[in-house]
């Protein structure tokens, strides 16, 4: 089998080796490969929301007062809420929400931290000193605290809890990427490319950067699940996603006022949460062993 992936590995492209040796790294661990097949499967049920909820309809708006609060059945196989909806509608709705939430928070952080991670650690001098300034003033609150204050000052809404989560989280990116881009300044081909004249800034994004990914890579991927559970914060706190949006956090918050006649209403979406977490810091520390050469195993 060894012999087989050798061949295969050998006829494809650069970037395509990579992805199928990490792929196939990652597959050799029992809990990792268990963390794929979750991650895919929650992927595939945000797609097909629409498709598998038995009643979509109830996701959002619609409403059955008079099979409010019941119990899980074969006909509702996670019960109703309070307006008598499919919790499992609704959490599967949920999923679609809550990745795609994580999703976009991450991205605009990369946006904004990695670029100036690379001008920081590529130029260095006063802008170096410069950003890493703003960026401590950031670091020196928790995330989850400068995000409920951030999301407070622009208003409860979905949308304003995914950007207050990406400017408290940013700083992390920049830092990460500044010590690494400071390392490989001082490499021979990035000096050579400074020799032959080439601009600073084709140096720092052609040959800065690409050298630098790895870590954040690593870092973005195990972020995902603490972004679900920050946007799962706010809504519960009320500042995140609102009535009648399907968000996991915000069918916990609402579950309170019925959790002794009802436990079914906060233990699905609070098994959703778990779950979803659990598979992405897994499939993170897998991805850390495998770009990282000192942890590697082949």
């Amino acid at each position: 089998m060894l012999a087989r992936f050798s061949e295969v590995y050998q006829s494809l492209s650069p970037g395509l080796r990579e992805l199928r040796l990490t792929l196939y790294l990652l597959n050799r661990n029992a809990l990792q490969r268990a963390s794929l097949i979750v991650i895919a499967f929650l992927v595939v049920v945000a797609i097909l929301a629409p498709w598998i909820a038995p009643y979509p309809s109830h996701a959002f708006s619609a409403t059955n007062p008079q099979d409010k609060l019941l119990p899980p059945s074969s006909r509702y196989l996670m019960g109703t809420d309070e307006l008598g909806r499919d919790l499992f509608s609704r959490i599967i709705f949920g999923t679609r929400i809550s990745l795609q939430t994580a999703l976009v928070a991450v991205g605009l952080a990369l946006l904004i931290g990695v670029p100036l991670g690379a001008v920081a650690g590529g130029l260095g001098g006063w802008v170096d000193e410069l950003i890493m300034r703003i960026t401590d003033v950031f670091l020196s609150f928790p995330p989850l605290l400068l995000a409920i204050a951030i999301a407070a000052f622009l208003g409860p809404s979905l949308g304003n809890a995914m950007l207050a989560i990406a400017i408290s989280w940013w700083p992390w990116y920049t830092r990460i990427i500044r010590g690494q881009a400071v390392s490989v300044r001082e490499r021979q081909f990035v000096r050579a490319a400074l020799a032959i004249g080439a601009p600073m800034s084709r140096i720092i994004f052609r040959h800065i950067l690409p050298n630098t990914m790895a870590p954040v890579i690593v870092q973005a991927s195990m972020d995902l699940g603490g972004v679900i559970l920050t946007i799962a914060a706010l809504s519960f706190l009320g500042l995140g996603a609102q009535p009648p949006t399907p968000e996991w956090g915000l069918l916990i918050s609402t579950s309170r006022t019925y959790f002794l006649n009802a436990w079914w209403y906060s233990t699905f979406p609070g098994i959703a949460i778990f779950v979803t977490v659990l598979a992405f810091n897994l499939i993170g520390d897998g991805i850390r062993e495998v770009l990282d050469p000192r942890t590697r195993k082949f």
